[in-house]
Order: structure tokens, then C-alpha cells, then sequence
């Protein structure tokens, strides 16, 4: 059972991120028209101290913060691939995440597939890139949930049966109401207590870790004694798989709706670089929660079987005062709730965007759009709970491990299409099937195994199944679009005939630093 000290702290953490999401309402001008650009974005008005937090909070999720750890005490150095990882993503942003917020402030785009659409002057190409972000995002929005359910009953906060159930869904409630009304500004407010709470109760347990065991060597030598020592060090076998998983998946990142989502809520490119510099602060405590995990597997925690993702919160329920152990089961819960929230707001957007307003209803006002927005980013939300409840855990982290494939398979109209559109929109839809297609059967083939074996004989090269379906898909790109120039093929429309109905006005610049 928890202490009731743990569980006060946690329901006190909990009660400020309500009252938080509360105050987002303030923050909304109250002189404009319902808008989804004002809803989804919020006005791209926020300023670099808000992208910061959002796009951080965003970015790093709370199952990364149990995934990673989790990861290390029961593989040990292959964990750490996270922290290269997010390291590549930065300098990736400061270049593709502020041309592409450039241009979306330009020409009003609200999602990748709005920029694609008007790039290539492809409707299929828009659509397919929408529905792959949507595909991506959903088993990503369900793991947040697990992480706050591994969480809370490692602590104890989470009663067993319908009660613990009844404890989750309250926890997604407040923030399905506080999403549903203020859209992006509820996340935006809540992650300015996610980074307080993450980075004080982090330094708070790395400091006791150290403390008990007299530095950062005793901790990978208890480590290494009960992984038999080289775990903690890359075989070169597996640094290939390494190196693909770190470049693949921060790749991949980038071409999240999420993701995008946040960055396009900046109030402008210069703020996107500036936050892009900033962002490896956030790669710094990630790096701590692999060292706990390192920690956990020294203090001799024991993870229960398939549950490696608890020991981190179990060390510190074994470490900490029972106040201070509320105060991280609380920060990690938190840490759920903000890139939930902007999952939920992403993939609605895109539907609405670039399904229902595309091919249902044309002439939908953009109060109507907003009203269908609201609705499916609440219907995201309850499928989430639906699937956590409903399926394995396995089932969820499988999909998840499918869609940083299948996402990937994007970057090439969406990333590639920033600085070049000779690429013709239908080989780039053929090379996006072949990518779909050939990553899809790699990771089942290997049992939902992300790192496949490539070649034959006795040493096969191991890489990340998602960058070679995206070798394949860029070559029959390429190759098509040679292919269909040599007959002639005509491209499309070009890209000043974007639709008015994708036409958002571009208001002047305001310089907004508010949510």
C-alpha cells in the first residue's frame, strides 16, 4: 500500500496541474472567432520560453522515461541509443522543424500532409501522409497510459482491480475536459510543471543514488557484476544496430504529428532555432533516467517478469522519503499527460484537416471544423483508455515499435519535399507503399523485433528495420520519378493551387509569448 505521505504528494502534484489547465483559459484572446489555427496551435503565439517547455514536454514522454531505464537494467548499454538519439534531433530541428514552421506560418498549413498537399498538388499523397501520422500516433497516445500505470503500481498509488482502473480513467479525465476546451494551450500551461517537477525530483534521486553508493563508478560496477560485466559496453555486433536506431529514430521523431504540432505553434522560425539549441537539456535528464536504471540493477531492485520498466519507480519507492517518492510519481504521471494531450490534438487535427474537410465536408466553417476537432481528440483519448484496458501491454509497445517504421516512411515528401520537389508525387506514394509494406514485414517477421538481420551466413549485418524500408522507399522514389519523367508523366498542380478551403489568412506578427 502507499504512505499516506507518497499519496498526498502525488494527489497535490496532480491537483496543480488541474488548476494549471484551468487557467489556460485566460490565456486565450478573447476578441477572435473559433478557429482550428487557434485552437490546435494556439494562435502560433508562443514565444521561445513556452516552446521550450512544449516542445520538450512533448518530445519526452513518460514511457521514455520508464522505457529507457527499464531498458538498461535488463539490456544495459543498448539503452543508452536514447541519448544519441535525441542529441541527432536537435540539429535536425534547428533545420527541418524551423524551414517547415516557416513555411506552414507562411502559407497557413496546420499539419505535414496541409504542406504536402500543397507542395506537390497531391491529394492521395496528403492523404495517405495524414493517415500514416494518425496510424503512428494512436499506440503512442496508449503507451503514456501505460507508463502511468507501471508507475503508480510500482508505488503503490495504484489500487488493483476496477478501483486502480477508475484511477487512471479520472487522471485522463481532467485532462480530456481541460484538452477539449483550450486545446494546445492546456498542454502548454501543464508542461511548465512537468519540466519544475521532472528536473527537481530527478536531481533529488540522482543525488541519493550517488550518495548511497559513493559515485558513479560503485553503481556500473554493481551493475556490471550482475549483468556479467560486458553487457554494460556495445559488442561491435551491436553497434550498427546502434548507430541505425539512434540516426532512424530521430528521423522518425521529427515526422510525428505531435511533434509538429508543437513546433508549429511557435511564433516563428527564430524561436523554433533558438529552442533547437536548448533542447539537449531535456537529453541531459534522460540520460539520467538510463543511469537509474543502471542504479536499480546495482541495488539489487527485482523487476517483476515482462515489468523491467518498474525499476526505476521501485528504487525510488526503496530510496526516497515517502514525500520525495510522491513528488516522481507524480512528475512521471505529469509527464504523460502533456504529450497525451498534443497527440490527441494532432491526430484530430489531421483528420479534420485532411480527411474530413478534404473529402466529407468541403465547406465546412472553421467553427464546425473546431467542434469536429474537439470531438475526435476526446474520441482519441477514450480509445486509448479502450486499448489499454481491452488488450495486452505487449500489444501497444508492438504497434508503437510499428509506427516509428511506418511514420519514417514520410520523410521523404515531407522532409525531402523542404528543399527540393522534383520528386513526382506518385513515385513518391509507390515508395512509400514499398516502405510501408517491406518495414511492416521486417519487424513481424523478427517477432515485432525493430533491429533485423540483413545479409546471410554466420555474422548478418543487424540494422533498424525502419531506415532500410526508408532506403527502399527513397530508391523507388527516385527511381519513379526518372521512370515517369522519361514518359511524361505530368505532376499534378502546382502548388499556388492549394485550395482556399487549406488557406488559413496569415495574420501579422505579433511577437506573442503566451500560450
Amino acid at each position: 500500500m502507499a504512505d499516506g505521505a507518497m499519496t498526498a504528494t502525488f494527489l497535490a502534484v496532480i491537483g496543480g496541474v488541474s488548476l494549471l489547465a484551468v487557467t489556460a483559459r485566460r490565456l486565450r484572446p478573447v476578441d477572435r472567432l473559433p478557429s482550428l489555427e487557434g485552437w490546435a496551435l494556439a494562435d502560433r503565439g508562443l514565444g521561445p520560453g513556452w516552446t521550450w517547455l512544449l516542445l520538450g514536454g512533448t518530445i519526452f514522454t513518460a514511457y521514455t522515461f520508464t522505457a529507457v531505464p527499464g531498458l538498461a537494467y535488463g539490456n544495459g548499454a543498448p539503452a543508452f541509443f536514447a541519448v544519441p538519439y535525441t542529441v541527432i534531433v536537435c540539429p535536425l530541428a534547428f533545420v527541418l522543424l524551423s524551414r517547415l514552421g516557416s513555411v506552414a506560418r507562411r502559407h497557413g498549413y496546420i499539419t505535414a500532409a496541409d504542406f504536402v498537399r500543397g507542395r506537390y498538388g497531391s491529394s492521395p499523397l496528403a492523404l495517405v501522409v495524414a493517415l500514416t501520422g494518425i496510424l503512428a500516433t494512436m499506440p503512442y497516445l496508449a503507451l503514456q497510459l501505460l507508463g502511468i500505470r507501471a508507475v503508480l503500481t510500482a508505488g503503490g498509488v495504484y489500487p488493483r482491480g476496477a478501483a486502480g482502473d477508475l484511477v487512471l480513467v479520472a487522471l485522463f479525465a481532467g485532462l480530456a475536459v481541460a484538452t477539449y476546451r483550450h486545446g494546445l494551450r492546456a498542454p502548454a500551461v501543464i508542461s511548465a510543471l512537468k519540466a519544475v517537477a521532472v528536473f527537481v525530483s530527478l536531481t533529488a534521486v540522482t543525488w541519493l543514488v550517488l550518495e548511497r553508493f559513493g559515485g558513479p563508478g560503485p553503481v556500473f560496477d554493481g551493475a556490471a557484476e550482475r549483468l556479467g560485466g560486458p553487457a554494460l559496453l556495445l559488442s561491435p555486433e551491436q553497434q550498427p544496430a546502434y548507430a541505425t536506431l539512434a540516426l532512424g529514430s530521430a528521423l522518425a521523431l521529427l515526422m510525428y504529428p505531435h511533434v509538429l504540432t508543437a513546433g508549429f505553434a511557435a511564433d516563428g522560425p527564430r524561436t523554433l532555432r533558438r529552442v533547437s539549441v536548448a533542447l539537449p537539456a531535456w537529453t541531459g535528464l534522460l540520460a539520467l533516467f538510463g543511469f537509474l536504471g543502471v542504479a536499480a540493477l546495482a541495488a539489487g531492485v527485482r523487476a517483476p517478469r515482462g515489468g523491467a520498466e518498474a525499476a526505476v519507480p521501485m528504487l525510488v519507492d526503496r530510496l526516497m522519503p515517502a514525500p520525495l517518492a510522491g513528488l516522481v510519481f507524480a512528475a512521471i504521471a505529469v509527464g504523460a499527460l502533456v504529450p497525451a494531450a498534443v497527440m490527441s490534438i494532432a491526430a484530430a487535427t489531421s483528420f479534420v484537416r485532411n480527411v474530413y474537410v478534404e473529402y466529407v465536408h468541403p465547406t465546412a466553417t472553421p467553427k464546425r471544423q473546431v467542434r469536429i476537432a474537439k470531438a475526435v481528440s476526446l474520441t482519441a483519448k477514450v480509445g486509448a483508455v479502450a486499448f489499454v484496458f481491452g488488450l495486452r501491454d505487449q500489444d501497444a509497445v508492438n504497434l508503437q515499435l510499428l509506427g516509428g517504421v511506418w511514420i519514417l516512411q514520410i520523410f521523404p515528401a515531407v522532409a525531402v519535399g523542404l528543399f527540393t520537389g522534383r520528386l513526382h508525387p506518385r513515385a513518391l506514394l509507390a515508395g512509400w507503399a514499398v516502405g510501408m509494406a517491406s518495414g511492416t514485414y521486417l519487424v513481424v517477421r523478427e517477432g515485432f523485433s525493430s533491429i533485423v538481420p540483413l545479409g546471410t551466413g554466420a555474422g548478418p549485418l543487424e540494422i533498424y528495420a525502419g531506415l532500410a524500408a526508408l532506403l527502399l522507399n527513397l530508391t523507388v522514389a527516385v527511381g519513379g520519378t526518372a521512370a515517369l519523367e522519361r514518359l511524361g508523366v505530368p505532376r499534378g498542380a502546382d502548388a499556388t493551387d492549394l485550395p482556399s478551403r487549406l488557406t488559413v489568412r496569415r495574420r501579422p506578427e505579433t511577437g506573442a509569448n503566451n500560450p
